[in-house]
């Protein structure tokens, strides 16, 4: 795909941004949409979706999975692309989860239909938890406090980095090869939370404890917190799919789409600390 522009929906958001720099630093041209940056989009308001779209000839898609509201993808996905065909966009790149179970009574790969049907050519992108959950997301106070408290048991999961993942969506939005690909993707190695404590305990030399509760417990102490019941329960049920075990299982996404290896947890952990980020 020659240079043209592309558009990140989410483009301040943990992979988004992510993919924001990693186009720019190539020399691609890259607007960073969301609902208060510079390119105004809302899922919400298809007002904002004409000038978001406008030259654009590419889109990495992030919807509305994760956040505790109201969405059908089968309705705002399929308008969505049908505008941004017509508007000239060639190509879609989605975010999804690698997981066929749904959270919070929503569907966490509900908008893959709607894509693969679009008529645009298509990446989907099948990721594990982020290793950013712990510096940029709901797992920070827990580290920064030392003690991570959720109920993920002894649940493995095989943690990818969103540098990753940016990468996988920048090939796939600008090389042809990718098109059609769902690309699953993982860390190297399955962790427990106890073993991210530790790994955590030794890169900040000091501890850091992690002390599984259960479900009720963690939805009660978030809402205490002042977070929404339903968005707390939606994360409950996102994480005791890896106490179940579900995502203990590793996918070679990473390796297949770029032919290198994820970046493993302890790397990622000494590259955050060095921010920062977790000084208390």
């Amino acid at each position: 795909m020659t240079a043209n522009d592309f558009l990140v929906l989410g483009g301040t958001g943990k992979t988004g941004k992510r993919v924001v720099s990693q186009l720019r630093a190539a020399g691609h041209t890259a607007r960073a949409a969301s609902r208060s940056g510079d390119t105004r989009f809302d899922w919400h308001d298809e007002s904002t979706w004409e000038a978001a779209i406008d030259g654009v000839r590419a889109v990495y898609m992030v919807d509305l999975v994760d956040e505790a509201v109201e969405w059908d993808p089968a309705v705002s996905v399929r308008t969505f692309c049908k505008r941004a065909q017509a508007a000239g966009v060639r190509r879609v790149v989605l975010l999804q989860a690698r997981t066929d179970q749904d959270a919070g009574g929503k569907s966490l790969v509900g908008s893959e239909g709607e894509v693969q049907e679009s008529g645009l050519e298509w990446t989907i992108l099948r990721p594990t938890w982020f290793t950013q959950n712990f510096d940029e997301g709901i797992l920070l106070d827990g580290v920064r406090e030392g003690l991570i408290r959720i109920p993920a048991g002894q649940g493995l999961e095989p943690f990818i980095d969103c540098e990753d993942v940016a990468a996988v969506a920048v090939a796939a939005l600008v090389e042809d090869k990718h098109v059609g690909e769902i690309y699953e993707m993982t860390g190297p190695t399955p962790i427990t939370f106890g073993d991210a404590a530790e790994i955590l305990s030794r890169v900040l030399g000091r501890e850091v404890r992690y002390e599984p509760v259960t479900a009720e417990e963690y939805v009660a102490a978030q809402v205490a917190q002042g977070l929404p019941e339903d968005y707390a329960g939606m994360l409950a049920d996102l994480i005791g799919q890896i106490r179940d075990g579900r995502n203990a299982h590793l996918s070679d996404g990473v390796q297949r789409a770029l032919g290198r290896e994820p970046m493993d947890f302890e790397t990622y952990a000494r590259a955050a600390a060095a921010t920062g980020v977790w000084n208390v």
